[in-house]
């Protein structure tokens, strides 16, 4: 949607509103968004006797020989589970495991319909770390891949590389690498539009949550020099002289490490003196709409490019952005354009990497994917509102799939090996499949329109 230049702010505030207005009677209405289906084929009674006992037996004991072969007979190589204890959920905080059902359900239903992937949402009743890790582990053998989700920051970085060193399926926190393949997607294209170059610019990243630290990794990974990045949390830029962190590197050792690799000016402040004279703001932090204010982004330089990200509501509105002189907005939302959200990315990012069964998913593939994102969108035609794909631009989930598969093949990482052509037919049918499913569903009444709500 675009942003309705000739509304009054008072109808852009009304519009922007409407989602979390309808969303209570529409969830009501389904009473959640996602179920579990067949794939198989029952056509008479014997079928029972094959699909579960008696003849389920023999699958099991080749199972049980080989455990290789769980991959061939059973899901396991297209599902994924959701897992969250709700201590960090978009915007909303700590809410806990039951309030955030509601999120991991709607992601469930975005890994299906956009990138065919199975999901299933997972809420544990803790918020210890240790507590996490071994549930995951435990529920670790029916799953072909874990999704971690809204795990609150410092914790969520142990429990990734905890469980990444410790099983052999992929997991991937979504908060992190997730949101920093989509930014870095929506970074390669802005910069381009505006005629800059990437290892040239800087850029003022505020929030030094989960999202943001693995964005500046992925960031200096792809080329981006560590000392043209200023990082801002709630107290401050991130420099060397941060006495704070420092005492708190042993349980947050990522920003002190960003203290000593960032900001080469060793510029001290706040939000306003580090976006000054920046080319691109990446805001991931409070929910707005006054956590920036307008007359800190008139200071950045001519062509600025601003993300601001935070949900439900983003740190300003996009057209005071637009006011204050920046020239291409992004938000995370899918009511403005340019929404920078990992919607777009781990759907196509999971189906690639399920495809080749890859033990892990590594910055490079995500590296991959962000380039994928931003190629499709460029072959499309780029503008200022229009320099990522859509969730409705079903080409970036198939070309992300076949990226990331790609990258895991060179990387060594993949079980079993596919052509390029293999990968994006295998991609596209799966996706293609769960969309006519749910069209099939809806044309036959057994999903009711929304409508109806």
């Amino acid at each position: 949607m675009g942003e309705g230049k000739d509304l009054t702010i008072e109808e852009r505030l009304e519009r922007a509103a409407l989602p979390g207005k309808k969303a209570p009677g529409m969830h009501a209405f389904y009473r959640g968004k996602i179920e579990t289906t067949l794939k198989c084929a029952v056509t008479k009674a014997d079928d029972f006797g094959i699909w579960y006992t008696p003849g389920v037996a023999a699958p099991c004991r080749e199972i049980q020989a080989d455990p290789a072969k769980a991959f061939e007979y059973t899901n396991k190589a297209n599902t994924v589970a959701v897992v969250s204890d709700g201590s960090r959920v978009l915007g909303l905080g700590n809410i806990g495991p039951l309030a955030g059902l509601p999120v991991m359900e709607g992601k469930a239903l975005l890994f299906k319909y956009l990138g065919g992937v199975g999901a299933f949402p997972i809420v544990l009743d803790t918020q210890d770390p240790e507590e996490i890790i071994q549930a995951v582990k435990w529920i670790a053998p029916g799953f072909g891949g874990v999704n971690l989700e809204d795990l609150a920051n410092p914790k969520c970085f142990t429990i990734l590389d905890r469980l990444r060193g410790e099983l052999d399926i992929p997991v991937w926190h979504d908060d992190q690498q997730g949101t920093a393949s989509i930014t870095l997607a929506g970074v390669i294209n802005a910069v381009k539009l505006v005629g800059k170059r990437m290892d040239e610019i800087i850029y003022t990243v505020i929030g030094a949550g989960a999202a943001n630290i693995a964005f500046v990794r992925v960031l200096i990974h792809a080329g981006v020099p560590a000392g043209n990045i200023l990082l801002v949390d709630s107290h401050g830029t991130l420099h060397p002289g941060r006495e704070d962190l420092e005492a708190d590197q042993v349980a947050n050792p990522y920003k002190w490490r960003y203290c000593n690799e960032t900001n080469t000016e060793r510029r001290i402040g706040g939000m306003a003196e580090a976006i000054a004279g920046s080319d691109v703001l990446i805001a991931a932090s409070k929910p707005g709409p006054d956590t920036i204010k307008k007359s800190w982004l008139e200071t950045m330089n001519k062509d600025a490019i601003a993300f601001i990200m935070a949900n439900p509501i983003p740190e300003i509105w996009p057209w005071e952005a637009k006011e204050a002189g920046v020239r291409i907005v992004g938000t995370g939302r899918s009511d403005f354009p340019n929404q920078i959200n990992n919607s777009i990315g781990f759907p196509g990012i999971f189906r690639g990497t399920l495809d080749v069964f890859a033990t892990t998913i590594t910055d490079e593939m995500a590296i991959s994917a962000a380039y994928a994102i931003a190629k499709t969108a460029e072959v499309k035609g780029l503008t200022e509102d229009y320099i990522v794909p859509t969730m409705l631009d079903a080409d970036v989930f198939i070309n992300e799939a076949v990226a990331v598969g790609m990258k895991a093949i060179e990387q060594g990482i993949a079980r079993r090996p596919l052509s390029e052509a293999a990968l994006r037919r295998e991609a596209g049918a799966k996706i293609r499949h769960a969309q006519a499913e749910v069209k099939a569903l809806m044309d036959a009444g057994i999903v009711p329109p929304p409508t109806a709500a």
